[in-house]
């Protein structure tokens, strides 16, 4: 039996950080497909488990929490290792203000219902929804960028797997499928190209996810 059931949608970069934390814990989950693209996330039984109709959802027993940090920090409390944020109080804000970077200021502009929006009723082509999305993906990472410079070593944070990993890669993901140009990003690169070989990072790519090959 799964540790824990998540409502999932492959290409999520939300749902992504969250089975990243899942793999990294070493946790099982059983998934529940709700595709984006065809509305399953608001569809009446789904609305009744997450009004906001997002995902990703994590269930546990009679717990069901929405948004992706909130999750992650659930199972953090739960499954203290091995750990996503660092010791000190000065050292777990720095982590959660690069996470936040992602979750909070690029991640909800570029989120799908923001991009059809554009599209309709707004009337921008896709060409200019894809520069609006590069647009804030580059101003994300070159704040990233600099915090790397200042604490990272192989990774955000030093040496260590932290919730600011797990929101890089999902960003990357994304950076690329609008084309954004991430040679000014070399260090990024690196903890990308440092973390991509690992079991827990395949056990949660999307490039691996068993909805990819029917989407």
């Amino acid at each position: 039996m799964a540790d824990y059931l998540l409502y999932d949608y492959w290409r999520s970069s939300a749902a992504f950080r969250v089975r990243l934390a899942l793999a990294w814990k070493g946790l099982t989950w059983d998934r529940v497909a709700i595709d984006l693209r065809h509305g399953s996330q608001s569809e009446a039984e789904y609305l009744a488990r997450n009004p906001q109709g997002l995902v990703p959802l994590l269930v546990n027993g009679d717990q069901a929490i929405s948004q992706s940090l909130a999750i992650i920090e659930y199972l953090e409390e739960l499954h203290p290792a091995p750990p996503l944020l660092p010791a000190s109080p000065a050292a777990r804000a720095a982590v959660r203000s690069a996470a936040m970077i992602v979750a909070c200021d690029v991640h909800p502009v570029n989120n799908l219902r923001i991009l059809r929006y554009l599209r309709d009723p707004l009337g921008h082509d896709q060409g200019q929804i894809d520069a609006w999305a590069r647009h804030w993906i580059e101003a994300g990472l070159t704040a990233l960028e600099q915090f790397s410079c200042r604490y990272g070593g192989n990774l955000l944070w030093g040496d260590s797997v932290t919730l600011a990993d797990l929101c890089l890669l999902p960003q990357l993901y994304n950076a690329r499928r609008v084309g954004t140009d991430l040679a000014p990003f070399p260090r990024l690169a690196a903890i990308e190209a440092h973390l991509l070989p690992a079991s827990f990072v395949r056990a949660a790519h999307p490039d691996y996810h068993p909805d990819r090959s029917v989407a």
